[in-house]
């Protein structure tokens, strides 16, 4: 019995950047890398422009804003006394020449160059200002217009960057997803023993969705932080190295933080979700058993434990939420200290004329930009930490290989072959479902072409095993089951599949319309599936009088695995689909133990009209179908304890003739 509630390998996860399994997409990638390739070049891109935008600030600033010249530089400043900046102007400008003429004592001409100190400048009228900075007002501009074109244009790159790495992503997943559950439909069915069918179902849904955040989100993100880090602390040492040192002495602590913090989450990350795997079990648990739930009055206790594991998980939720609680004030706090460093240093060297005010507010903008990627970096963990740890689970079950092959066919097999159609020998067969737990052991019977075998015995007995073993569902423990006087492991599952039709006792149906249960999605559907074809498999299957109170015959659509239809419709439907499917060989687990008995008498009429012809085993629950079968096989404690007719069982009164008694 199983107490992990599917969720229990949460727990063994592998490393948070396990590049093995990021080359384990690879294949999957290579269709989409033209898409890929452009993407990330695109995020280049983005991020160029907005590498560009605070020196456009710089450049606004030093050229246009506060064009500043020191003294120095200026010819017969000194004349001036104690000015210090200068501001140079277009003597070519009829504008500024007119300036000049009414206002000669302010300005200093040196050859083509003309200046005006500050102090002289904020002495002239208002209109006679903005004529001497005709020249700046339309650099300003272009300055402007640039920055306009460029914030347009990173628009558009992002737009169609998150379409590319969108679509690339959800082709991705696509593949994945198609290829994940193809492999899992080919596993035997000791696979499915012993995987949860809700662990199945998370891996091809939640798990590879968590994938495809990685692609759509994560990646594109850790590119553009990444050439932003890069771009930044480029620009910042080269506008002024001891500026960016200073500015980066903080650097020490947020990396000892990122550590502290990257370690704290992942190990409530970690418990986080298996509190959840557990509450998505216990719920789907109560939902499908709520019947029983109810009958034996256990809505309280089944409260209690449901109210203990979510009280867990909100602690958990609460753990997480004071980590990134604590992580991301502090990211900031460290950025703003960087921010006032920066501002006190780069104060000082523009005071020094070290370096200009265009620069120190680029200095300011840039740095402020460098904290924005760790930010992004430290919200996106747990999108990094649930693609890798579904993609080690996805993978995990990708090398799960339980699929049972068809083995190569020894010549002389072939060569002893006799054309003999629907022989089937089974050779003193044991198997177990758990190694050194028999369910069936030394197992030998025959069933000739168009004889019916009837397989019966106490429950557990492994008669339904035997079933499994034939349609090799699973393979035996050791032994042989030949058809036609091959080993069925000589055969291709499908094509030795296709020879045999199983009824179970309580079959399943799928979502979908009555016909396409009967008749299959397939291309082996005949092409008079809509004419006489499907009206013989109806009449034959004793299916006419209740599609006939349907709304819509055939083309009624089934929900929830047909539980509109009664027990014994469900059979006749599953009988149908064994007509059209025209076997050689029918299995039949009997399915008339619960059925009332005028339906028991018309399913007993479809399996007449089913077996017609046909090698037949049947699981007979009750002792009355037996009897009409050729030949019967007592199983008794996995083992074939009698075999023969019904008179001859009863003549040699063993176990068998006792069971007919007790009925």
């Amino acid at each position: 019995m199983r107490f992990d509630y599917g969720y229990s390998e949460e727990e063994n996860l592998g490393k948070p950047y396990d590049l093995k399994l990021l080359r384990r997409l690879g294949p999957f990638l290579k269709p989409y890398r033209r898409l890929l390739t452009g993407s990330v070049l695109l995020v280049m891109g983005i991020t160029l422009m907005e590498l560009a935008l605070p020196y456009f600030t710089k450049i606004a600033i030093d050229r246009y804003i506060v064009p500043i010249e020191e003294a120095a530089k200026v010819p017969m400043a000194e004349q001036k006394g104690r000015a210090r900046r200068y501001i140079s102007v277009d003597a070519d400008d009829p504008a500024v020449q007119r300036v000049i003429r009414s206002h000669p004592r302010f300005f200093l001409k040196d050859k083509s160059r003309v200046w005006i100190s500050l102090e002289d400048f904020d002495r002239i009228p208002g209109r006679d200002r903005f004529a001497l900075r005709g020249r700046d007002l339309a650099g300003l501009t272009l300055v402007v217009i640039f920055y306009a074109v460029v914030v347009v244009t990173n628009f558009g790159f992002n737009f169609v960057q998150r379409m590319l790495m969108e679509y690339a992503g959800h082709r991705v997943m696509h593949d994945v997803r198609v290829r994940l559950y193809e492999h899992v439909q080919q596993q035997s069915m000791a696979f499915f023993t012993r995987q949860p069918v809700a662990r199945l179902v998370t891996r091809m849904t939640n798990d590879v969705q968590n994938m495809h955040e990685l692609f759509t989100t994560f990646i594109a993100l850790v590119f553009k932080d990444f050439f932003l880090l890069l771009g930044i602390t480029a620009i910042l040492i080269v506008l002024d190295w001891r500026l960016a040192l200073a500015g980066f002495s903080v650097l020490p602590l947020v990396a000892w933080a990122t550590r502290r913090f990257s370690r704290r989450a992942r190990v409530i990350f970690r418990a986080l979700r298996v509190k959840v795997a557990e509450i998505n079990t216990r719920m789907s648990e109560t939902i499908e058993g709520i019947k029983t739930i109810q009958s034996f009055c256990q809505e309280q206790a089944n409260y209690e434990h449901f109210a203990a594991v979510n009280a867990e998980n909100y602690r958990l939720g609460m753990q997480e939420i004071h980590t990134f609680a604590l992580f991301m004030p502090m990211i900031e706090v460290l950025g703003i200290i960087a921010i006032a460093i920066l501002l006190y240093f780069g104060g000082l060297h523009v005071m020094d004329n070290r370096i200009t005010l265009g620069a120190l507010v680029a200095s300011l903008t840039y740095m402020r930009m460098f904290f924005r990627p760790l930010r992004d970096l430290a919200e996106n963990y747990n999108v990094l930490q649930n693609a890798m740890s579904s993609a080690e689970r996805i993978f995990g079950l990708m090398d799960i290989d339980e699929r049972l092959h068809g083995e190569t066919v020894p010549p002389h097999i072939d060569e002893a072959q006799g054309g003999t159609k629907g022989l089937l020998e089974v050779d003193r067969v044991a198997f177990s479902y758990t190694s050194g737990e028999k369910v069936l052991n030394d197992v030998s019977f025959t069933v000739r072409e168009g004889e019916t075998l009837a397989l019966v015995g106490p429950t557990g007995a492994g008669k339904t095993s035997l079933l499994n073993l034939i349609l090799r569902l699973y393979d035996p423990d050791s032994g042989e089951i030949r058809l036609d006087g091959r080993s069925i492991r000589f055969w291709d599952p499908g094509e030795l599949r296709s020879l045999m039709a199983l009824v179970p006792q309580e079959p399943v149906l799928f979502s979908g319309t009555l016909r396409q249960n009967i008749l299959g999605n397939g291309d082996e559907t005949p092409m008079e599936e809509d004419g006489a074809y499907v009206e013989r498999i109806v009449d034959a299957a004793n299916c006419r009088e209740f599609l006939e109170r349907l709304p819509h015959g055939l083309d009624t659509a089934l929900v929830k695995g047909g539980s509109g239809l009664s027990s014994g419709e469900r059979q006749l439907v599953a009988i149908a689909r064994a007509l059209a499917r025209d076997p050689r060989i029918i299995l039949l687990d009997e399915a008339t133990s619960y059925i009332d008995s005028q339906t028991e008498a018309a399913i007993h009429r479809a399996l007449q009209n089913l077996m017609q012809g046909r090698t037949c085993i049947i699981v007979a629950h009750r002792l009355s179908t037996a009897r009409g079968a050729d030949k019967i096989a007592v199983i008794k404690h996995g083992r074939v304890d009698e075999c023969g007719s019904h008179a001859e069982l009863m003549a040699a009164r063993g176990f068998y003739w006792r069971l007919t008694r007790q009925g």
